[in-house]
C-alpha cells in the first residue's frame, strides 16, 4: 500500500518521473530537459517537486539562473538508471520499439574520427535506420560523467599506455598506437626520419588545450620547455585542419592521422618522435549495467570489428 499523507494516498514513484530527471541530469538545465519532452517548464518542475516529496530528497538545485541537478540526486542517480534499464528490458521483452528506435549517444575525444568512426556509424546507420546517433566531442572527464549520468551510451577515450583504467566502466580496447608529429609535407621537419625534441620546439605547435591525454603527453615530453610559438585547441580533427593550412605542427596518436582524409590528400603527414616508445589506447567505455539495449550493443561490436579491419590496413 502506498503511504498515506494528509488523509489522501501518495500516487508513487511514476516511471516518466525519472525519465524526466535523468533528462535533467544529461541536458543540465530544466529548460533544456523541457524543450527536448516538448513539456512547459512549470509542467516540469511541478512534477520535479512532487518527486522530491515522494522521495523526501531534493533532486534539483534551484538558482535564479536555472535548476540543475542536486548532489543529493546524483547520488540517486546510479539507482534511477538501474530503475530505468529495468523498464527498458521489460519493454524489450514485449516487443516494444522502443529499444530499437532509440537514440544511441557517443561522446568522443575526437581521435580516429574520420577513420573509425565514421566507417562504423555508417555501418551502424544501414543496419538500424530508425536510429539516430548523436556524436559529442568531449574531454575524458566529461565522457565519464556522461556515461554515469546517461547522457552517453557509449564514450572514446584515450589513455597512455601504464594508465589506470577507472572502475565502473566496461572498457574495450580498440587501437593501439604511437604518438607521431603530424605535419605538413612541405615542413622543414618533413625532412628527418625522426623529429627530436629540440626541432620540434624550434617549430610552431599545435597542442590540445588541458583535459585532453595528448596535452598530458606534450608536457610530459617537452619537460617544461616552450616551443617558438603554441596554439592551443579542442581535439584532434581541428588540430589536423591548423596543421594542413600551415599554422605548425602537432603531435596526435597515429591512429588519429593515418587514414585522415587530410593525409590521403597529401595535406598532412606524420613524422616518428625521436627516442620516444610512448602507446597510446583508443578504448570503447559504457556505464556498468545489467542490460545493454540492442542498438547500443550492435554498436559496441561495429566498433570491435572495424577497429580490428583498421590495425589490418595500417
Amino acid at each position: 500500500m502506498n503511504p498515506v499523507s494528509g488523509g489522501r494516498q501518495s500516487p508513487g514513484v511514476r516511471i516518466e518521473q525519472l525519465e524526466y530527471i535523468a533528462a535533467v541530469t544529461r541536458l543540465g538545465s530544466l529548460r533544456r530537459a523541457a524543450e527536448e519532452l516538448h513539456l512547459s517548464q512549470p509542467a516540469l518542475s511541478e512534477t520535479m517537486r512532487n518527486l522530491e516529496r515522494e522521495l523526501g530528497v531534493d533532486l534539483l538545485e534551484r538558482k535564479r539562473s536555472g535548476a540543475k541537478i542536486s548532489d543529493e540526486g546524483r547520488e540517486l542517480l546510479p539507482h534511477i538508471m538501474s530503475v530505468l534499464d529495468a523498464v527498458d528490458r521489460l519493454r524489450g521483452a514485449a516487443g516494444d520499439q522502443h529499444r530499437i528506435s532509440r537514440m544511441v549517444r557517443l561522446g568522443t575525444v575526437n581521435t580516429a574520427t574520420v577513420p573509425l568512426v565514421i566507417p562504423t556509424v555508417r555501418e551502424f546507420r544501414a543496419a538500424h535506420p530508425v536510429t539516430q546517433v548523436e556524436l559529442v566531442g568531449a574531454q575524458q572527464s566529461e565522457i565519464h560523467r556522461g556515461l554515469l549520468e546517461g547522457a552517453f551510451d557509449l564514450g572514446l577515450v584515450n589513455y597512455l599506455g601504464g594508465d589506470d583504467m577507472p572502475p565502473g566502466f566496461a572498457t574495450t580496447e580498440l587501437l593501439r598506437g604511437r604518438p607521431v608529429v603530424c605535419l605538413r609535407p612541405d615542413s622543414p621537419l618533413a625532412a628527418l626520419d625522426a623529429v627530436d625534441v629540440d626541432s620540434l620546439l624550434a617549430e610552431p605547435l599545435v597542442v590540445m588545450r588541458s583535459g585532453y591525454v595528448m596535452h598530458r603527453f606534450v608536457h610530459r615530453l617537452l619537460g617544461g620547455r616552450t616551443p617558438s610559438f603554441s596554439y592551443s585547441t579542442d581535439g584532434a580533427e581541428m588540430g589536423k585542419l591548423m596543421v594542413a593550412e600551415g599554422l605548425g605542427a602537432t603531435v596526435l596518436p597515429d591512429f588519429s592521422v593515418v587514414g585522415d582524409p587530410l593525409e590521403r590528400r597529401g595535406a598532412i603527414t606524420v613524422r616518428p618522435l625521436a627516442g620516444d616508445a610512448t602507446e597510446v589506447l583508443l578504448v570503447l567505455q559504457r556505464r556498468h549495467s545489467g542490460s545493454v539495449p540492442r542498438a547500443v550493443r550492435d554498436l559496441h561490436e561495429l566498433f570491435v570489428r572495424n577497429s580490428r579491419a583498421y590495425e589490418a590496413s595500417s
